[in-house]
């Protein structure tokens, strides 16, 4: 049986255990990131971070969840109660369906049931995944233009641009993917990767899709729309207790989303490694094993996060507009065009990949042979229109400044309204005397 047959036959009781496998997945893998990410942090940065609570401050994560929902709920007075509420349900709900495309692992027998560790097995799978990162948007929007306040206004709208120019790049970045597969079903992109993983096969998809998932996430270096600096918290700014937990739970689940899209279009999906893959008859790939495979290339990406966060700093906004704008898109964009004539050329003239790479490599070293052939531009002259400057490094104003008449500089119609009120002072004076 295929896979959709297989999940087209399982019973009610085994769909309801796999829709709450993954509700407790995307609950528990967030209290874990967040202990593991001040932990790490804090170790980059030789602190201690959290030791308190619990062997080593290990339960952290744990007391932080008792306490938020009982501390105090606060609403602006200006806020859209409606809106306010639904804003955290709204960015949650879409991190969670996204779990049910992704394939954690091939046919395995649950109660004596044959099945698939997958919740569906959808032909759009990859839309599915895209849509439901696209919707949390909504939430963010929505949360700042509700709250009444133009601080978390301001991080909703900085949310939306950004989702939608990272959203580009990494849509883009799939459709090589797609175009090597054949099918945009996640299962069927996992047991293409049984010949050869994609991010060594499409390494141009792979770089973007990973630059790109960091800016869908808001995570450093790319948290513009809640960077405290300038906005102090963004767009909930005004939310507390549990809506503010939820928003924290939809960001690092969309994160787990990320990472584990990431693990099933580039990296084999539940395959084993290389190396391992070969002992025993291809035995690690079948049964439980491939889980353990799964989240170990995961939380890889999760670490990334973690990494770029307590490494990176925050990008201003017009470098980070620019990158997905002027780089990711055109990049991504001239890497189809590519991959599409490579395909075609390779199915009309039966020549292997190999050859396609050899080839491929030597065109890329000759255009970098001949980079190196141009000639340098042309330094600017800085003395041309350097500014004067002091002992202590400020400018000073020219010797020969001359500061502009206002009555000349302004319009006319003021002119004759400051003319009209001199004269009319000129003469109240006159009668005073």
């Amino acid at each position: 049986m295929t896979r959709a047959q297989l999940l087209a036959d399982d019973p009610l009781w085994l769909i309801l255990v796999k829709a709450v496998a993954l509700l407790l997945l995307g609950a528990l893998a967030t209290m874990a990131m967040i202990i593991l990410e001040r932990k790490i942090v804090a170790r980059m940065q030789h602190r201690p971070g959290p030791n308190r609570v619990g062997p080593n401050g290990w339960f952290q994560s744990i007391a932080d969840a008792i306490k938020l929902p009982f501390k105090e709920q606060i609403i602006p007075d200006t806020a859209d109660r409606k809106v306010y509420f639904l804003a955290p349900i709204i960015s949650t709900i879409p991190a969670f369906l996204a779990f049910s495309v992704i394939p954690f692992g091939p046919e395995v027998s649950i109660f004596g049931e044959r099945t698939v560790l997958q919740l569906v097995d959808l032909p759009v799978g990859v839309l599915v995944v895209l849509a439901c990162s696209s919707l949390g948007v909504y939430g963010i929007v929505l949360a700042g233009w509700a709250s009444g306040s133009p601080y978390p206004l301001l991080g909703g709208l900085r949310s939306a641009a950004q989702v939608i120019s990272y959203e580009i790049a990494m849509g883009l970045s799939i459709v090589a993917v797609i175009l090597y597969t054949g099918s945009m079903s996640t299962g069927d992109i996992v047991d293409a990767q049984s010949t050869g993983w994609y991010f060594y096969l499409l390494i141009p998809s792979f770089i973007i899709y990973c630059i790109s998932m960091v800016g869908e996430t808001n995570r450093a270096p790319f948290d513009l729309p809640e960077a405290e600096s300038e906005l102090v918290g963004g767009f909930h700014t005004e939310y507390s207790s549990m809506k503010f937990a939820l928003f924290f739970l939809a960001e690092y689940v969309n994160m787990v989303i990320v990472s584990a899209f990431a693990t099933t279009l580039f990296l084999g999906g539940y395959m084993a490694p290389w190396p391992v893959s070969l002992i025993g008859d291809n035995y690690f790939n079948t049964g439980w094993w491939p889980l353990l495979w799964f989240f170990t290339k995961t939380w890889f990406f999760l670490f990334v996060f973690i990494w770029l966060r307590g490494t990176l700093p925050r990008m201003r906004y017009d470098q980070f507009m620019r990158l997905g704008w002027k780089i990711l898109v055109p990049a991504n964009l001239v890497w189809i065009v590519l991959v599409v004539a490579l395909r075609a050329f390779r199915n009309e003239a039966e020549i292997s990949a190999t050859t396609i790479l050899v080839a491929g490599g030597i065109v890329l070293l000759v255009l970098i042979g001949l980079s190196f052939l141009l000639p340098d531009r042309a330094a600017p002259d800085e003395d041309a229109d350097r500014v004067p400057v002091t002992g202590g490094g400020y400018p000073i104003p020219p010797l020969d400044l001359v500061v502009p008449d206002k009555d000349a500089a302004a319009p006319r119609r003021v002119r004759r309204k400051r003319q009209t009120a001199s004269v009319g002072a000129g003469a109240e004076k006159e009668t005073e005397q």
